[in-house]
């Protein structure tokens, strides 16, 4: 078809070449040449009559300009008010004339006598023109024949201090030297045109020219034959042409075209991209420019033949024609195949779209969302209980949880989603679950079992529409963990090769469904081992407010934990730790370095020193673990800090830990300088210290980098949305401040485990408080019992005034004996009565057993029945030796 088109066009175009003078390009050349001159010739004119007004415009300009700069000039009323103003002005008018480069300046009294002139006999004489403007105070121009010739002049008034006008100054040109300005800018104005009216020309040659190539001369009458006959033959063959240019427009359908792709009226002249309802393998095919013979397209419910040729082989335009033939009786064979392709796809589609993630109700979601509603109008997932909770399922279809329900529409009749439903053995479902193999029911109507389990609802489903059902049992690893249901109310029931579709689909979702059950149940296991290692409830202390939230990743637990941990003299320790990794090692691994923390608290270390043992016993774990299966133990990190109510002091050290955030009273946050030091492990640093004094009602904020961190966003980002989510509430309870800082923060799926522990401080009131400097003088220690009774019973204490005195005395007589200067006591009442005598040595007592003959040795050990507890703790100036003594009432002591 395309050979015969070619063959035409060549001989139409033959028989009309060389006949140039009737041609269509010869005509549009002669038009254009004519607008051309037309066009110039405007111009022409318009920029001489333009000219001609600026140079008038620019001559009366200068003329008032002139005008007025000589009427204003010093010294005007002084010349004339002198007895011969002409004799001064004279002068005057004729340099100032030859200056401003116009032919005369005269100045006149009121009565228009003139006192100055160019030609000197003029003087006296009266001026020529309109003075009455002028007297009147406005600035007149004007055209005369005065005594220079045709001239156009300008006259300002001349006015006195007190504004009345005393004379008149007139300045202005030849009329002939201003035409003289036009004249000398015509050649130019002129030769501009001859130089457009050139190139405008040649450029109407130049497209003539190709024109003329375009339309291998033909005359009008001729191109309307060709394209009548062109036309005539296009439109009544039974074939469907098409003509794409090179850049993929369709610039030309045939009827038969039109009707076979259905295209839409404005299809000519759009790219073949923008018909959208081609079918894509037609529109790759179409766009291509590739050779085609006889290729099968299937477009509209018809299969078309496609041939496609290249039109430039003949010296054509580059581009394409493509014929179409209908094929419609290979239409069965084709919806066969389309069929097979849909399944094909739908099953492609499942093995990408199901079992992205670890979650069974996800995964669950998945297969519906791929089966509706390319194969089914609605679907239902039914699993065993036992697996939502990563355990083995039942042996039969009972305790069955509805985890998924979707559908065409949301009013359906059936089960809601979390119901548990108990299947009769005579329904579909419990008989696929029970054999393991797929029920097909074409007809519910007539399924009596399938009635049997719920039949008010049964009569609903079937009232909206249902009619068709295939029960296939999800099975992996030879164990069924529950039941899809897939339903039809819109489209012809399932027959037997939908079921294998079904069967299929099943399969490869079950799969993905198992392994999340079984990854449920190692997370679960995992969670409780990690919050069994975490603390269950915070310890009761007076120093601090505290609000925690600990919060499990949902693709596995790590190593994040926390703690706070009383210390004596009222102190607390707050502990926040994290180790790299996920899973039970991660897990197994934060609860031995947790319970070291604690170990080495009670030693009552400072926070660097603290650090330094742990960081020694991780590198010794790593040694211990190189030559097992266990992995090492890898960016651990830690923050231990230690906050005094009675000194609002908080010492704390960090291991690779980020730096923690501090609220203060007045609502703002920031992160103070804590030095940072290397990771847990690595050996070789040592760690700092930082110390600051917070004010009473300040929040201190400890947590770990799965709070700030996160792939989409930098820890700066972080840092800066911790920062603003905390500051502005100072009055907030941490546990309010807890909730908050987890909403804004953290994403509905958090990637990686959370640890926030947010404490405010409070300050132990001054009157729980009593200090004494001690001499070094064993007859101080009399003294120092009578002062400590008398503080007992201020406080209310008396009961344990001799307890306390033989402690204090045996405290005090080792200081005095054994350290050094200075020495100093300190009695604290909070929820205990702690005593602390503190000497400048750091020599430590020890508590051994004396025997019967030793004259001592028996101090430490009374000390030690008489106390809760005791111990020695050193500081930068000796060290502090502390007992505690319970006291009888708790409630009276605790805080509002």
């Amino acid at each position: 078809m395309s050979d015969m088109f070619a063959r035409f066009r060549r001989l139409a175009w033959r028989s009309v070449i060389g006949k140039g003078p009737r041609s269509v390009a010869g005509q549009v050349f002669l038009l254009q040449v004519a607008l051309v001159v037309l066009l110039v010739f405007c111009a022409v004119l318009a920029l001489v009559l333009q000219s001609s007004r600026d140079t008038s415009t620019e001559a009366r300009r200068r003329s008032i300009a002139v005008a007025q700069t000589f009427a204003h000039s010093p010294g005007m009323l002084q010349a004339l008010q002198s007895p011969d103003p002409s004799k001064v002005l004279q002068p005057l008018t004729e340099a100032g004339r030859k200056t401003a480069g116009v032919d005369f300046i005269v100045v006149m009294d009121t009565k228009g006598i003139r006192y100055t002139h160019p030609i000197p006999s003029r003087i006296g004489k009266r001026f020529v023109g309109r003075i009455e403007p002028s007297l009147a105070g406005k600035v007149y121009t004007e055209s005369v024949h005065g005594p220079l010739g045709h001239e156009v002049q300008a006259t300002v008034p001349v006015k006195d201090t007190d504004g009345h006008v005393t004379a008149l100054v007139s300045a202005g040109l030849k009329v002939k030297h201003v035409t003289s300005e036009l004249d000398r800018q015509l050649p130019i104005i002129l030769g501009a045109g001859a130089g457009a009216l050139v190139v405008s020309t040649g450029g109407t040659a130049l497209v003539g020219r190709r024109l003329r190539r375009q339309t291998h001369s033909l005359a009008p009458a001729e191109m309307r034959r060709m394209y009548e006959h062109h036309d005539a033959v296009l439109h009544s063959v039974r074939e469907g042409v098409l003509i794409i240019d090179d850049d993929r427009r369709l610039l030309l359908a045939n009827d038969e075209a039109r009707r076979l792709l259905d295209l839409p009226p404005d299809a000519e002249g759009r790219n073949v991209r923008e018909l959208t309802d081609l079918d894509p393998a037609t529109v790759e095919l179409l766009v291509s420019g590739r050779e085609a013979n006889d290729e099968v397209h299937f477009a509209g419910g018809r299969l078309l033949a496609v041939n496609q040729r290249p039109t430039d082989r003949g010296g054509g335009p580059r581009g394409t024609v493509v014929t179409l033939r209908d094929s419609t009786e290979l239409q069965t064979v084709s919806g066969r195949a389309e069929v097979a392709r849909e399944r094909l796809e739908l099953l492609y589609d499942a093995g990408l779209g199901i079992g992205t993630s670890l979650d069974v109700v996800r995964t669950a979601d998945e297969l519906a969302e791929v089966a509706v509603p390319r194969f089914a109008d609605f679907v239902t997932v039914d699993l065993s209980d036992a697996v939502l909770h990563g355990e083995e399922p039942a042996p039969t279809a009972t305790d069955m949880r509805r985890v998924v329900v979707r559908g065409i529409r949301d009013d359906h009749p059936l089960y809601e989603q979390g119901r548990l439903i108990d299947f009769l053995p005579s329904t579909p479902q419990a008989r696929g679950y029970g054999a393991g193999r797929s029920e097909l029911v074409s007809d519910l109507s007539t399924a009596r079992g399938w009635h049997v389990q719920d039949p008010q609802r049964t009569r609903r489903i079937l009232d909206y529409g249902i009619h068709s059902l295939i029960a296939a049992p999800i099975k992996a690893r030879g164990v069924i963990l529950g039941m899809a249901n897939f339903y039809r109310s819109k489209r012809d029931p399932f027959d037997e090769e939908e079921l294998s579709l079904a069967e299929e689909l099943v399969a490869r979702s079950a799969v993905s469904i198992d392994n999340a059950r079984r990854y449920t149940r190692e997370h679960a296991l995992a969670v409780t081992l990690q919050r069994s290692l975490l603390p269950r409830a915070l310890p009761e202390q007076s120093a601090l407010e505290v609000g925690y939230r600990y919060l499990p990743a949902q693709s596995g637990v790590s190593g994040d934990w926390f703690d706070v941990i009383p210390l004596p003299g009222s102190r607390v320790a707050l502990a926040v730790g994290d180790v790299v990794g996920h899973g039970l090692h991660a897990a197994a691994t934060m609860g031995r370095l947790r319970t070291a923390v604690h170990n080495f608290s009670t030693l009552d270390l400072p926070p660097d020193e603290l650090l330094g043992h742990l960081d020694d016993l991780v590198g010794r774990i790593d040694q211990n673990e190189a030559c097992s299966e266990s992995a090492e133990i890898v960016g651990a990190t830690c923050l231990y800090a230690i906050y005094d109510p009675v000194t609002r002091r908080c010492a704390m050290a960090r291991a690779g830990h980020l730096a923690p955030a501090l609220v203060h009273p007045d609502g703002s946050a920031v992160f103070p300088e804590v030095p940072a030091g290397p990771p847990l492990g690595l050996g070789g640093m040592p760690f700092q210290t930082a110390e600051l004094e917070l004010a009473e009602g300040s929040q201190l904020v400890l947590y770990t980098d799965g709070l700030v961190e996160d792939r989409a966003r930098d820890l700066d980002v972080g840092l800066e949305l911790l920062r603003r989510s905390l500051a502005g509430h100072p009055d907030r309870p941490p546990e309010e401040s807890c909730r908050a800082v987890l909403a804004d923060l953290l994403p509905e799926r958090p990637r990686d485990d959370v640890a926030l522990l947010i404490a405010r401080t409070r300050a132990l009131p001054a009157d729980r408080i009593a200090d004494w400097d001690v001499p070094r003088d064993p007859a101080a220690v009399s003294g120092m019992r009578l002062a400590v009774s008398g503080k007992l019973e201020e406080w209310g204490l008396a009961e344990l005034g001799f307890g306390m005195e033989l402690v204090l005395s045996e405290l005090i007589t080792n200081a005095i004996r054994y350290g050094s200067d200075p020495i100093h006591v300190r009695l604290i009442y909070d929820r205990s009565l702690v005593c602390e005598v503190a000497d400048g040595s750091s020599t430590s007592p020890h508590l051994r057993y004396a025997a019967t003959t030793d004259e001592g040795g028996r101090g430490l050990f009374l000390v030690s029945q008489l106390a809760e507890r005791w111990g020695t703790r050193y500081t930068p100036q000796g060290k502090v030796i502390w007992a505690e003594l319970a006291v009888p009432d708790l409630a009276e002591i605790l805080p509002d």
